[in-house]
């Protein structure tokens, strides 16, 4: 397969994720309450915008990705506490959804948490994914060409 049939796939398959993530943190709401649907949707905030640096950077290492999410969310965070965020967040749902209105400081502890739940999907994802298949019966020497012992 090409390299950028690879790419649009791994696009497409991160597409569908961000819409997933997207749902969940609207349903979180809808079937929780009180600190497991706000806490809940914080984190889901920062798999969000990690799905969205994977998207724009589909080659990025699940830690980059990671950290940078959580840099992303906390700088947002830490906007709050300028209070620029509270007026448009009164005015537009949407805005009050994608930048929150008022500082919180147990949400960067769950930013975090958030970003290392996706980095460690990601890692996962992408180690099965590249593992390498060995046929049956042949030396565990065939396998990526190093002896892996008995």
């Amino acid at each position: 397969m090409s390299n950028m049939r690879v790419r649009a796939r791994t696009r497409l398959v991160v597409v569908g994720v961000a819409v997933g993530v997207v749902g969940a943190g609207l349903g979180i709401r809808v079937v929780a309450e009180g600190d497991v649907a706000k806490y809940g949707g914080v984190a889901l905030y920062t798999v969000l915008v990690y799905v969205l640096v994977v998207l724009a950077a589909p080659r990025v290492r699940p830690v980059v990705a990671g950290a940078g999410a959580f840099a992303f969310s906390c700088a947002v965070e830490f906007l709050q506490l300028s209070g620029v965020t509270e007026g448009p967040a009164e005015r537009s749902a949407v805005v009050r959804l994608a930048l929150g209105s008022t500082f919180n400081a147990p949400d960067l502890l769950w930013y975090a948490i958030g970003a290392a739940v996706a980095a460690s999907a990601h890692t996962w994802v992408s180690g099965r994914r590249a593992a390498p298949e060995r046929r049956p019966g042949a030396p565990r020497a065939a396998v990526g060409g190093r002896w892996r012992g008995p």
